[in-house]
């Protein structure tokens, strides 16, 4: 995979300007997609007994933080784009942080999962790995990571005013894994259709800490 020429803060810039633009068009057609498998595919695989600590990784205008305080966990929302955040902080009433995905400033071993869901692959493929290592420090130890990004061929570049690399199962499971995590599950959505008709790649991970979390990354 060739990475994209452009400046990471050029690449950052415009695709948060895309959203900002477009936040509450974005709203309406996302706000009714149900997501349930995934929310319930991060939270079955925490340990221990919940209230869970979550991290809602690009939240967007904050329907599955909704979604996470209904269920009584304490959600934290994370959001690149000002207006999708303070939407976000306005229909959730939750914390909302609002950071750039390739300037990330997270408090270590806070979360007891991280929901990534459909934000990963607008980060370069070369920033990627360091990305992950940020969110496999911001979980506590055994914490749950859940991604689910538009698989492809392993190429990445602008589309529709946004930026995103989209990568194939092998490879995804190389730059996870690489980071200090464990696959625990992965399928594809929407579910009961062909996979040609499934553009959804998603996969829950366990932060592995000490000699196993070394071995993965060599």
């Amino acid at each position: 995979m060739k990475p994209d020429p452009q400046p990471l803060a050029e690449i950052a810039a415009r695709t948060l300007e895309h959203y900002d633009q477009n936040a509450d068009a974005f709203w309406e057609g996302t706000r009714e997609h149900d997501v349930s498998q995934n929310i319930e595919a991060l939270v079955q695989a925490i340990e221990g007994a919940p209230p869970f600590a979550i991290l809602d990784l690009g939240c967007g205008p904050g329907r599955d933080l909704m979604a996470f305080a209904a269920l009584g966990h304490r959600a934290v929302g994370l959001e690149g784009a000002a207006r999708l955040a303070a939407m976000a902080r306005a229909n959730s009433g939750c914390e909302v942080w609002q950071q750039d995905f390739l300037r990330l400033d997270l408090p270590d071993g806070r979360f007891d999962g991280v929901f990534a869901n459909a934000v990963l692959f607008h980060v370069p493929s070369r920033e990627l790995p360091r990305v992950l290592r940020e969110l496999h420090a911001a979980l506590k130890p055994r914490g749950v990571l859940f991604a689910s990004n538009p698989h492809g061929n392993n190429v990445e570049g602008w589309n529709r005013g946004r930026y995103g690399a989209y990568h194939d199962l092998e490879t995804w499971r190389r730059f996870v894994s690489a980071a200090g995590f464990a696959e625990l599950a992965h399928y594809y959505r929407p579910a009961g259709l062909p996979r040609a008709r499934q553009p959804w790649l998603a996969s829950v991970w366990r932060r592995l800490d000490g000699p196993k979390a070394q071995a993965l990354s060599t």
